[in-house]
């Protein structure tokens, strides 16, 4: 994998890149970076160029000093895609990462040509009005004594495998990195309105979910009903952190999907 930069109207992207072929992009979740895909770039490189950038704020990307939107997240990778020249290019996005990919996919309906979405809810007035409500999943109070790192990795674990402690500080690495902005990308999410956008994506679209993903399993019907051209998968034995739990299933599922429709 090499590591690069790209200029964006937001600033600079960082991304690393493996791999020839069609070209695909993975978009990762919030609080995470590309580091969220980095047991999954090899399984796929031998047949895709793939590319996986850190959405600007995360990662070692530039800081936007502008409140945090999926259609600035957007914006910063039409710009990746522009400057690589990924004409076609397909798209793949976990959670946060697939909100991201939709608004792409809607942007750019002749240039996106395959999507993949991975753990994404359904965002409407109902669950915006919800989540609003609900307390905050990373921001946790800066302490005297860092308890507050272990605050925020007992805090992620109903979201990850009791037995791999490893993904959570994968986790907490980047959240940490985003200081007072960790829940923006959660907010960012959680005020996009993705009913008035999925109905301009024509791609064909893979909806997969893990099977233990409580927080969005029940909404790739949703997503079925209102994309264009979708197929569901549903991946056993993992919840939220599908990608980097099992690697090489999700790795399977979804470059067999990537080779039937790019």
């Amino acid at each position: 994998m090499r590591k690069h930069y790209a200029d964006t109207r937001h600033g600079q992207i960082h991304y690393v890149e493996e791999g020839s072929g069609p070209a695909v992009l993975l978009l990762h979740q919030t609080p995470r970076s590309w580091d969220e895909y980095r047991d999954v770039i090899p399984l796929l490189s031998d047949r895709f160029r793939v590319i996986a950038p850190d959405t600007l704020g995360f990662g070692s990307s530039d800081v936007p000093a502008q409140p945090w939107s999926i259609e600035l997240f957007a914006d910063g990778v039409e710009d990746l895609m522009d400057t690589l020249g990924l004409d076609p290019c397909a798209v793949v996005g976990h959670h946060t990462g697939g909100v991201i990919g939709m608004e792409v996919a809607a942007r750019r309906p002749l240039q996106v040509s395959a999507l993949v979405l991975s753990g994404v809810p359904y965002v409407d007035a109902p669950r915006r009005e919800r989540v609003a409500q609900s307390p905050p999943i990373d921001e946790v109070p800066i302490s005297d004594d860092g308890s507050h790192y272990r605050l925020l990795f007992e805090r992620r674990a109903p979201f990850y495998p009791a037995d791999r402690p490893d993904l959570r500080q994968r986790l907490v690495i980047d959240a940490v990195r985003l200081g007072d902005r960790v829940e923006e990308g959660h907010e960012a999410v959680n005020a996009y309105r993705m009913e008035d956008r999925i109905g301009q994506v024509q791609a064909s679209t893979l909806v997969v979910c893990g099977e233990l993903d409580s927080f969005s399993l029940p909404d790739v019907r949703r997503h079925l009903e209102r994309l264009a051209k979708a197929e569901p998968a549903t991946l056993p034995g993992v919840g939220v952190a599908s990608v980097d739990h099992d690697p090489v299933t999700f790795a399977e599922v979804v470059g067999e999907f990537l080779a039937r429709t790019t």
